[in-house]
């Protein structure tokens, strides 16, 4: 194979549509290598996400489109690599953790925390390396969500903490080390504290995505956060309800105001579905999700309905992922997951790590 032919067939690559995505190649992935072997023509891709539920959707949209304009046997080899993002000006990212994801909502009740899990569990399924920071330190959730609740992490050294795991996720959260049953009198500074030492001295091993359940509001704690956190992007979670909508307004404004871009919106229990009936109704409202994301300029990662399963699967610490990996639920959430791993490879990458550091010394 000649060089002209491989440089056709790389364009022809970088200029397709990744399907499902609206994308090309070329803004979210690259071509390796194309080697010709004995009669074989073997074409590696690069993708910055995680898209092992789509993996041979993806090899054969690749092999037709290279055997549209060669008459070799045509295979196609897709890894993933992702990369970090940039992160607020002023702050390093976090040792052996690639991106941090923050999930908000400016208001409780609208359930974060059990999206946030849900798509932490999806990023994993699709072959991402994940960890979720519990960074609610007055109601902690996810030890309960994720069924551990019963467990305390690990010390090496004394100084530093082990992650706990479940379904493959690595997990970290206050409630691993408090009495569950006791109040966190704590104000705000303390509450900073206790997030930053979770943060940075737990040992996170070789992350692609931290998921951050942040707390509720967009007060000043929150902003603190916002602002002492490395995020590489944020998600906010809301329902249909004009009052959830205009508190979901303030945690979006929040997040722009310290230059952290958003990923999207996750419109949580858009619709109601019976159990005996399956009868589906909008009982807090229709289109507030997609309007909310329309209004920004921001998309919409999914929606997901009121169910009493979802519910119970988070109370009996198997959320719905794991559940029910191939219910109409975890489809959705994958589908959020997958967008919103899409939006983050699509800002701008962070070369920080690349450059040395510069010294001025007194000679």
């Amino acid at each position: 194979m000649n060089p002209k032919t491989i440089a056709q067939i790389t364009d022809l690559l970088h200029e397709s549509i990744i399907p499902n995505t609206n994308l090309t190649l070329q803004q979210l992935g690259k071509v390796k290598s194309i080697e010709m072997i004995s009669d074989d023509c073997f074409v590696s891709i690069e993708l910055g996400f995680h898209a092992k539920s789509d993996l041979l959707l993806y090899q054969n949209f690749f092999k037709n489109t290279v055997s549209s304009i060669v008459d070799y046997k045509v295979v196609i080899k897709i890894v993933s690599q992702v990369d970090s993002q940039g992160v607020q000006s002023n702050l390093a990212p976090i040792k052996n953790v690639k991106n941090i994801i923050a999930i908000a909502s400016g208001k409780g009740g609208v359930g974060k925390s059990t999206t946030a899990a849900n798509l932490a569990l999806a990023l994993h399924q699709d072959g991402a390396r994940v960890g979720i920071l519990d960074a609610d330190i007055y109601g902690p959730s996810q030890p309960l969500i994720f069924g551990i609740d019963d467990e305390k992490p690990s010390s090496n050294d004394g100084k530093t903490m082990n992650p706990l795991n479940a379904f493959g996720v690595q997990i970290m959260s206050i409630g691993f080390l408090i009495d569950a049953k006791q109040p966190m009198v704590w104000r705000g500074p303390m509450v900073t504290s206790a997030l930053n030492q979770l943060l940075k001295q737990t040992l996170w091993n070789d992350l692609d995505y931290l998921i951050v359940d942040m707390p509720p509001g967009t007060g000043d704690i929150q902003l603190t956060l916002s602002q002492q956190v490395p995020v590489s992007g944020a998600v906010i979670i809301t329902t249909p309800q004009d009052i959830a909508l205009l508190d979901a307004r303030k945690g979006l404004e929040m997040f722009r105001k310290v230059s952290i871009p958003i990923l999207g919106v996750v419109e949580n229990m858009s619709t109601y579905i019976c159990s005996n009936c399956e009868h589906e109704e909008s009982i807090f409202g229709d289109g507030g999700g997609i309007n909310l994301a329309d209004e920004f300029d921001i998309d919409l990662l999914c929606n997901v309905p009121l169910d009493m399963s979802i519910r119970v699967q988070t109370d009996d610490g198997t959320p719905s992922l794991e559940a029910e990996p191939d219910g109409e639920h975890a489809k959705r959430y994958k589908q959020g997951a997958r967008k919103m791993a899409i939006a983050l490879a699509l800002k701008k990458k962070d070369y920080s790590q690349y450059f040395p550091n510069i010294v001025v010394e007194e000679t």
